[in-house]
């Protein structure tokens, strides 16, 4: 009984050290040489100052600025720590809003989304992207439609010329993985960084 409880533990330990400690630093340090960028979270520097990351959105809410997609992630209600409230791009708290096509808030929300996005922009049509939430909530790029959308409000807010903010768009559109995969897509805190740097210039 004990040789076979020493024998159990020996192998436990054993594994413990290979699997908790060995193989996570092994990992760790490939990935560090490999890709370092994004082994350190894809931060983005302004002036030596961390501003945010490629992989996360941020929330915002300025006309002068292009707007991501709506974020359904909770946190802490600051009036009430016992509740939840919404917090746009939460990271710590990733989410979708696991509300379905009938749920009367899911339609209210989107229905007001959609006619303050009219509002901004009455001839065209409104992309899909800016209304509806992602299943992680915290989705950093938008739909080279949606940016373009967007454009008379943030030419407007900063009286720029609408061909300057499209061209800045066309130079921050990523195209599809290898040709094939996934989407064209704009990053929404690149654009609106660049956007800064032209209008500072």
């Amino acid at each position: 009984m004990l040789k076979e409880l020493r024998s159990a533990l020996v192998l436990f330990a054993a594994l413990a050290f290979l699997t908790g400690l060995i193989y996570p630093l092994a990992v760790t340090g490939l990935a560090t040489s490999i890709f370092p960028d994004e082994a350190q979270g894809s931060l983005i520097e302004r002036d030596g100052k961390v501003v945010g990351s490629q992989l996360i959105g941020q929330f915002f809410t300025s006309d002068r600025y292009f707007h991501g997609r709506p974020s359904a992630t909770l946190g802490p209600d600051p009036a009430d720590p016992a509740k939840t409230a919404p917090q746009p791009y939460n990271a710590v708290n990733s989410m979708g809003s696991n509300l379905g096509p009938t749920n009367k808030a899911l339609v209210e929300r989107v229905a007001g989304d959609v006619a303050k996005l009219k509002s901004e922009n009455p001839g065209a049509p409104v992309p899909i992207d800016l209304v509806t939430t992602t299943g992680s909530g915290l989705d950093p790029d938008i739909s080279p439609e949606a940016a373009l959308f967007q454009v008379p409000r943030v030419a407007k807010a900063r009286n720029l010329d609408e061909g300057t903010l499209r061209a800045l768009i066309g130079k921050h559109t990523d195209a599809r993985l290898f040709g094939v995969l996934g989407e064209p897509r704009v990053n929404v805190l690149a654009l609106n960084l660049a956007l800064d740097g032209a209008a500072a210039k």
